[in-house]
């Protein structure tokens, strides 16, 4: 069957085992004669599917036991709300790294909760690159420390984390979760839309420390209070089954491939493909993040022209290609080369990006 060479930065591809094997689950799931999105969600056969996603997530991440793993709907975005409802008191400032566009909305949500800080920015620069920040500044009192881990508009990523915090951090890591070892004790709250990394649109997995479960007002709107999904295992009301579904078969996927480890060789290896394209290519391909906050899931670059942009945009889909344009906000082009990417699709792009700098 025809697979398209899919770059798109989310929804994402996902492996094609994955999407296999839920095959056969479409029609009939463990001969309970119902597929997958018909059994109950009080039944004992899902049950067993949402118990095992949380287990090969905590598994797969070393989550340490004094986390939490929450299933929540609405996507990261909102999480920019949710976050500060639950964590901003009423004395109390939430501090905020902006590195992209995303972290500007979920500033912007926080603004509406309470009082916000900008701890650093590069938007001055484009975003081209993640600002440094001064923990010393930060006071004893923050909220918070929000952080988005990549930026995929811009194509820039944290290549640290902050340590010897003085505040609870926040990360957003919707984009590179799944992409490279990770010390979650480093943080406090992780939360990340599965579309990129984890699986399929309509699932949010949020990973926050007991102890901040105590900050959450309990005159929150119940689906707004992060006590509800802790207290119910994520089953206070009906969650996107299917969507959970697939995310631990993605797990399991990663499991099976060699983990974490082995991830992060594989999207090393596929990124520095195509940076060195770019980086040997003469000043063709102009790559917008400075090398040292290069993501290696989101490759940003410009052509010389925006009429040459579109002319290897226009050759790329009609080789096949898919999702190769910039994001609307800032335009170029960019190849979004998430774990399900495989690398023989990395190559042939890779191939074309020479082929066409030779032809043009």
């Amino acid at each position: 069957m025809y697979r398209a060479l899919n770059f798109n930065a989310g929804p994402a591809a996902l492996p094609e085992e994955v999407l296999k094997e839920a095959e056969k689950s479409l029609l009939n799931f463990g001969n309970t004669g119902m597929g997958i999105m018909e059994l109950s969600h009080r039944s004992k056969e899902y049950q067993a599917v949402h118990d095992q996603a949380i287990t090969r997530l905590r598994r797969l991440l070393a989550i340490p036991d004094d986390f939490e793993v929450l299933f929540i709907q609405g996507g990261a975005s909102l999480q920019f709300s949710m976050v500060p409802m639950n964590l901003l008191g009423k004395d109390q400032a939430a501090h905020y790294v902006l590195s992209g566009s995303w972290s500007e909305k979920a500033l912007k949500e926080a603004d509406k909760i309470g009082e916000t800080v900008i701890s650093a920015s590069s938007k001055d620069q484009k975003y081209s690159f993640i600002p440094k920040y001064s923990q010393d500044e930060i006071p004893d009192n923050a909220a918070y420390l929000h952080i988005t881990s990549n930026n995929t508009i811009y194509g820039t990523q944290w290549q640290s984390f902050p340590s010897n915090k003085k505040t609870p951090v926040v990360a957003d890591m919707s984009s590179d979760i799944l992409s490279r070892p990770l010390k979650v004790d480093q943080f406090d709250l992780i939360y990340a839309g599965a579309q990129k990394n984890l699986g399929p649109s309509g699932v949010t997995v949020v990973i926050i420390r007991k102890e901040l479960l105590k900050r959450s007002s309990e005159m929150l709107p119940v689906m707004l209070n992060y006590n509800t999904f802790a207290n119910n295992n994520s089953l206070y009301n009906t969650p996107p089954t299917l969507s959970i579904y697939l995310l631990s078969l993605v797990l399991q996927w990663a499991e099976q491939i060699g983990g974490l480890e082995q991830i992060e060789k594989a999207n090393e290896m596929k990124a520095k493909m195509l940076y060195d394209v770019i980086d040997e290519s003469e000043g063709f391909y102009i790559g917008h993040a400075h090398k040292n906050s290069r993501s290696r899931m989101n490759v940003t670059f410009n052509l010389q022209s925006e009429d040459l942009s579109r002319e290897f945009q226009k050759q790329a889909k009609e080789a096949g290609f898919v999702g190769l344009g910039g994001h609307r906000s800032i335009g170029g082009c960019r190849a979004s080369i998430y774990n399900a990417v495989p690398e023989h699709h990395v190559e042939k792009l890779a191939a074309f990006m020479k082929a066409f700098k030779n032809n043009n």
